[in-house]
């Protein structure tokens, strides 16, 4: 059955020719579609498309029952409920790059249009004006910019700086201050940036820590005659605190890009100030960028669909590539690790450790976390389980979970245990990878072991004593069920030990009854690792 994918906002044609091309892939086209009309719909559909004006609420994605992908053609993801896709384990991309030299390009417009007063001099002489002396600007050469966030566009917004032969004082705690110099800038923080910048221009995310970074308070610590530009997010700047400080004097200018409120309403009074300059929301709108867009997601949508690589999906974790391909052979331990642990647990646990042990603990496993949590909930739940609900759905179950990393490998190249505890029960398992991509448990509760997460497992809690492996041998082949492999493991002759069977088919649950019924077998736990 072919995927479909529904386009709901306008998308260049390239992009919809990237989808008519794919393989088991359908494409409908239903632009400006009312909210209750696509909810309507939207159930028959496993990936959507979107830009900036369908709005993905909680109550469409609530009829979304076969939807696996939403795609935003462009950064942000304001008009995606990304709670509910989460929940739902749908999978939110964006476009992060695609509109970055449009957006970084756009803010150096609006800089160079404050500085010199290039709308108000138009406006003026389109009123038969002729005010030379009125609209009298400043150079940038020599200006110091403050530049709030040096990812993709800040760091580009920067570059151009040095060009113009600036000052590029640098605000971002999420990047290295010895990358903030490699760039030609100079670290600092907000109190300095506010303190010394001529020029001041935001490139971060608005989060609750950004929300209104820019208030009374902060435009006071500002230099007097500063100029303000924001191209990043409505919201960073507290529009009433700026017309306020605009009004005073203290701020000489301001170019905004992106508003509180989009579209603006009409009585917003930095509408009419005579030192604001204003676009709507123009940073991305350029030809080149829009087609990068809407290109870009189409390929990343193709490929997500169609069992390629996720790229830039914002509600799972992400990768480096270099890194995902070193542990990528570990994700499928991990989740067997997890689907196994949980039934021999034979209870939702209260809370799981992971444990990263040697090679594999000096890399970003935050990956192998989730899919251990997937392992975990998958046999225990009816809902869909992938790597963007596991952790939702553990937190909504009660089930705490942690990471340890360690170099005491117990002599193997990587080693990943899970731990389960609930109540006063625990089973511990370990997994490695023997060469060249073999997945192997290793430890069983402190025994040594080496069994395949492959299929169906029938693992025993017994006494070391003869026989045992001919009664269970015996039981199972009355029953037409073969052994496909079987593993031993004890610490010491006579004493507890466990056995590991793989076999061909499912024993039901009066089978099971059977094989415990044996004297010397202790405990018998059937797992489903298929």
């Amino acid at each position: 059955m072919p995927f479909k994918i529904l386009i709901s906002d306008k998308l260049e044609n390239e992009a919809v020719e990237i989808f008519k091309k794919a393989k088991d892939l359908e494409v409908d086209i239903k632009v400006g579609l009312p909210p209750e009309e696509l909810a309507a719909i939207i159930g028959d559909y496993d990936g959507l498309i979107v830009r900036s004006a369908t709005k993905v609420t909680a109550d469409i994605i609530s009829k979304a029952s076969r939807l696996k992908i939403i795609g935003r053609a462009g950064v942000g993801v304001d008009n995606v409920d990304l709670n509910a896709a989460t929940e739902r384990g749908i999978i939110v991309m964006n476009t992060p790059g695609g509109n970055t030299v449009s957006t970084a390009e756009h803010t150096w417009s609006l800089m160079m249009s404050l500085a010199r007063n290039v709308p108000q001099a138009t406006q003026s002489m389109r009123e038969g004006k002729w005010e030379k002396t009125k609209f009298k600007g400043v150079e940038l050469f020599g200006k110091t910019l403050g530049v709030i966030g040096v990812g993709r566009v800040g760091s580009i917004v920067g570059s151009r700086a040095l060009a113009f032969g600036m000052k590029v004082l640098a605000c971002d705690p999420y990047t290295a201050e010895e990358q903030i110099r490699r760039m030609g800038f100079e670290p600092s923080d907000l109190e300095r940036v506010y303190r010394d910048a001529d020029f001041i221009t935001f490139h971060c995310i608005l989060t609750n820590e950004t929300r209104h970074i820019v208030d009374d308070n902060a435009l006071a610590k500002m230099k007097k005659g500063v100029r303000i530009i924001n191209c990043a997010r409505g919201g960073i700047i507290d529009e009433e605190a700026l017309f306020r400080a605009l009004e005073s004097g203290h701020v000489a200018g301001a170019a905004l890009d992106v508003f509180e409120k989009e579209p603006v309403d009409p009585g917003n009074p930095l509408l009419k100030h005579p030192n604001c300059i204003m676009t709507p929301h123009l940073g991305a709108s350029t030809t080149e960028a829009q087609v990068n867009v809407a290109i870009a997601i189409a390929h990343q949508v193709v490929d997500a669909l169609t069992g390629g690589e996720i790229k830039n999906a914002v509600n799972i974790p992400a990768l480096d590539p270099k890194i995902k391909n070193v542990i990528a052979p570990y994700l499928l331990v991990a989740e067997k690790l997890g689907m196994c642990g949980i039934q021999l647990l034979s209870r939702t646990p209260e809370h799981v450790e992971i444990i990263y042990a040697g090679e594999v603990s000096e890399l970003d496993t935050s990956l192998l976390t989730v899919n251990v949590l997937k392992g975990i909930l998958s046999p225990i739940t009816e809902e869909t389980v992938n790597e963007v609900n596991a952790p939702f759905l553990a937190k909504r179950r009660g089930i705490r979970f942690s990471e340890t990393k360690t170099g005491d490998n117990e002599g193997y190249s990587s080693l990943i245990t899970v731990r389960l505890q609930a109540k006063e029960e625990e089973y511990s398992l370990s997994g490695t990878i023997f060469p060249p991509k073999d997945p192997r448990i290793v430890r069983l509760n402190g025994y040594h072991i080496d069994a395949r997460p492959d299929g169906y497992l029938v693992i025993l809690r017994n006494t070391d004593e003869p026989g045992i492996v001919g009664h269970v041998g015996t039981v199972l082949g009355k029953a037409g069920i073969n052994i496909a492999d079987m593993k031993l493991a004890r610490k010491e002759p006579g004493g507890p030990a466990f056995t590991v069977l793989n076999v061909d088919q499912h024993p039901n649950q009066e089978l099971v009854e059977r094989i415990g019924a044996i004297p010397q077998i202790l405990d018998v736990k059937m797992v489903n690792l298929k």
